[in-house]
């Protein structure tokens, strides 16, 4: 057996992975520290998660070239279970817990605790308690999934993964769908967890959690490994990892754009309320908003705040609420009866999950870039394909969407670009308000920046644009004007020069 450093937990050598067409991962070397946080980053396609999936047996062995050496020994996984067993641990994103069932069954689902040959629920009960309390989780085992938000289900996720005996733990993009108290509790949890010898790899996108965090950090980059830099050295700043990631310097991430005078208003809503029966609750209350032509107005808020709800009420309430209040359109008082009608009118509205609600990924590019206004594009029922494809071109190069052509599945895009596709979609249905929920939400800094540029670009054409994000870097960065939700009601209106963060979080709060 080769002997490798002591101090390293783990180490991946000359690790290639192909698929049909692509190398998604081309001779990457990885190497982690016993008791560190070491965050991996690179922009969506770098090959990341790719990376973690061979680490964790998606990917078995024997489908990939090279060594991974767990606590010195070579390991040859045969999938996620031999993984498991070694001691490591994997939390998507997408959260793999069962909604109907309650916390202490999904913690030992699939290992339960028995007592002779049945399950022993009382000590499963006992055990899932200590556990939620090492992760500091204070609510009763008893509790369903589904009446959990996203943040505590996240660390539901985790304790599942300590009671699998769990020395090292991989999170892919833990802190995306949460609010800012929620990922500062989890950033919390994983340095107490370092205390107690526990080794973390994070894959983020959200550079100032990564500084904040990292003990180490390793850029990926087109599938190869670019660097890896050590914070106590002083190595890692915001500038040094985004020209390592996108290999180009990028000093201001919210490009600017000319400020003019706005135009008239185009959309407003007064006194604006949804009830959901539903819920058996208001989700809006008494709202006032309005946006003029060529401004971004943002919408911040905590999650839970009603910003979304705000958004799908306004654009032909899909979700059947009870609306009261007056929303007016360019001029003219509206009462959409469908998603439809609020396309006629110039509405448009890019949904904050671009997967399940935005776009068909087995699909190819130009089918979802068409299929909000494919009756433009027919005549008697007959699809005028040469159009099809000039379109869907089209907005592939006005919005630079890097794909070999329009015929590929969106399922093997990079999320910038299917974000990017369900912009174009949208853009394709020729509004002339455009609401963007949570643009930029799990996209890399380099593909960000493109976003931002393309809403430039629409304001410049004379859109106006409501976008609504979690990020407040972001809603300082690109907007003009800034409502501030909390409850279901606005809290506070901004504008853009004038806000802080602070500000704003008081009002969120």
């Amino acid at each position: 057996m080769t002997t490798y450093e002591s101090d390293y937990i783990l180490e991946m050598r000359n690790i290639t992975k192909e698929f049909p067409g692509v190398k998604a991962l081309d001779n990457v070397n990885f190497k982690v520290k016993r008791g560190e946080i070491h965050c991996l980053v690179g922009e969506n396609g770098a090959g990341k998660s790719t990376l973690m999936k061979v680490l964790s047996g998606v990917y078995p062995y024997g489908e990939y070239s090279g060594d991974i050496v767990l606590n010195g020994e070579v390991q040859k996984f045969k999938g996620i279970a031999d993984s498991e067993k070694a001691g490591i641990a994997i939390i998507y994103q997408e959260l793999a817990l069962v909604p109907e069932m309650t916390v202490f069954e999904n913690i030992f689902l699939g290992h339960e605790i028995k007592k002779g040959f049945t399950v022993d629920w009382n000590e499963t009960i006992v055990q899932s308690k200590k556990l939620l309390d090492k992760v500091r989780l204070d609510i009763p085992p008893t509790t369903k999934v589904k009446n959990l938000g996203v943040g505590r289900q996240q660390l539901v996720e985790i304790a599942k993964a300590f009671s699998k005996d769990v020395k090292l733990l991989i999170l892919d993009e833990p802190t995306a769908a949460l609010n800012e108290d929620d990922s500062a509790n989890l950033l919390d949890l994983l340095k107490e967890l370092k205390k107690e010898g526990i080794t973390s790899i994070m894959i983020s996108h959200k550079l100032k959690e990564v500084i904040s965090i990292a003990d180490t950090v390793t850029v990926l980059r087109d599938g190869q490994t670019i660097c890896s830099l050590d914070a106590s050295k002083g190595e890692i700043s915001e500038p040094i990892l985004i020209k390592n990631m996108v290999g180009r310097e990028i000093n201001d991430i919210y490009p600017k754009r000319e400020k003019k005078e706005f135009g008239e208003v185009v959309l407003e809503v007064k006194n604006w309320s949804a009830y959901s029966n539903e819920l058996g609750r208001y989700l809006l209350k008494d709202v006032n908003f309005k946006v003029r032509k060529g401004e971004v107005v943002a919408l911040a808020g905590l999650m839970g705040a009603g910003r979304t709800e705000f958004a799908t009420s306004i654009f032909g309430n899909p979700r059947g609420y009870k609306l009261s209040g007056e929303l007016i359109v360019k001029g003219e008082v509206k009462n959409f009866k469908h998603t439809s009608d609020a396309i006629k009118s110039g509405i448009a509205y890019v949904s904050e999950d671009r997967k399940k609600e935005g776009l068909i990924l087995i699909q190819d590019i130009k089918n979802n870039i068409t299929i909000g206004n494919i009756k433009s594009l027919s005549n008697n029922g007959v699809i005028n394909e040469n159009e099809e494809v000039n379109v869907a071109n089209k907005y592939k190069e006005d919005l630079t969407i890097k794909a070999p052509n329009i015929e590929q599945l969106l399922n093997n895009l990079s999320g910038g670009n299917q974000q990017k596709v369900s912009v174009a979609k949208w853009l394709f249905t020729q509004p002339d308000i455009l609401i963007l929920d949570e643009p930029t939400r799990g996209i890399d800094v380099g593909a960000k920046y493109e976003i931002y540029s393309i809403m430039n670009k629409l304001i410049e054409e004379g859109l106006s644009i409501i976008m609504i994000s979690s990020e407040l870097p972001e809603v300082l960065g690109m907007s003009d004007r800034i409502y501030v939700m909390a409850d279901g009601k606005i809290t506070g209106e901004l504008n853009a020069k004038d806000a802080t963060q602070d500000i704003i979080m008081e009002m969120a709060l």
